[in-house]
C-alpha cells in the first residue's frame, strides 16, 4: 500500500451546493491520495461524482473548503482562475471517457500539448513522447491521425497526454465506458502500471464493479458524504 504521509491530493471538508436551490449536493468530502495510490470513487448517478472531479481539478468552484495537489501546491479552492489553470497545468493529467483526443493534430502533437501548458522546455517534447508512446504500445503511432484509431488506441494515446508531464495527480472520469469489455481490461491494465510507475496519485469516477476492484481503494459518494 502507498505511504498516505506522501498526499499527491489532499481533501479537506469540500462542499458544493446546488445554485438554484442552496442545499448540498455533497458536504463534508475529506480524504488523501498518497504517491502511487490509485483510488476509485464510485457512487449513483446523479450524486455528484464528476462535480467533484471538477472542483478538485477547480473545473468547478467548490463552495468550501480545501483541495491540495503535489507536495508543495496552493490550494485550488483559494486560486484565482489565471493560478487555478497554471496549476493544473503542472499538476494534473486528465483521462476521459470520450478520450477528448483533437483530431486535427497527429498522435504526437496531441501528447506533447500538456508539455506546452506546462512549458516544458522544447528539447524535451521529442524524447517524453516517443518513451510514453513506446510504454503504451503505440510505437510507430507518432504521425498518425486520431480519425484512423480505434477506441483502445485513443485511450492509450490520452493515457500517454495525462502522463507525460509527470503530473502529481491523475483524473480519470469513466476512463473505460466507451470501450468494450477486453479492451476496457487492457486499457485499464496500461492506465494503473503506468500511474504506479511514475508515482502518480489518481482518482477514477467509474460505475464498473470491475474497475473498482482494481484500485487500492474505494470511496463511496453519498448524499451523506464518503463512505
Amino acid at each position: 500500500m502507498p505511504n498516505s504521509s506522501c498526499p499527491m491530493l489532499a481533501v479537506a471538508d469540500l462542499a458544493k451546493r446546488y445554485a438554484d436551490v442552496g442545499r448540498p449536493l455533497f458536504s463534508g468530502i475529506d480524504f488523501a491520495v498518497a504517491a502511487g495510490e490509485i483510488v476509485a470513487l464510485v457512487g449513483e448517478s446523479g450524486i455528484g461524482k464528476s462535480t467533484l472531479l471538477n472542483c478538485i481539478a477547480g473545473l468547478e468552484t467548490a463552495d468550501c473548503g480545501s483541495v491540495h495537489i503535489g507536495p508543495h501546491a496552493l490550494d485550488m479552492v483559494r486560486l484565482d482562475e489565471a493560478a487555478r489553470a497554471a496549476l493544473r497545468a503542472r499538476n494534473i493529467g486528465f483521462v476521459f471517457q470520450a478520450f477528448h483526443v483533437l483530431p486535427t493534430l497527429t498522435v504526437a502533437q496531441n501528447i506533447i500539448v500538456p508539455l506546452l501548458l506546462a512549458r516544458v522546455p522544447s528539447g524535451e517534447h521529442a524524447t517524453r513522447t516517443q518513451a510514453l508512446l513506446e510504454r503504451v504500445g503505440l510505437a510507430g503511432f507518432a504521425d498518425r491521425w486520431p480519425a484512423s484509431l480505434s477506441g483502445g488506441e485513443l485511450q492509450r494515446v490520452a493515457i500517454a497526454r495525462a502522463l507525460v508531464h509527470r503530473p502529481a495527480l491523475i483524473l480519470a472520469d469513466e476512463p473505460t465506458g466507451n470501450l468494450d469489455p477486453r479492451t476496457a481490461s487492457d486499457v485499464l491494465s496500461l492506465l494503473l502500471e503506468r500511474v504506479r510507475e511514475q508515482r502518480a496519485g489518481a482518482l477514477i469516477v467509474t460505475h464498473s464493479q470491475h474497475v473498482a476492484q482494481c484500485c487500492d481503494r474505494v470511496l463511496t459518494l453519498t448524499a451523506n458524504g464518503l463512505a
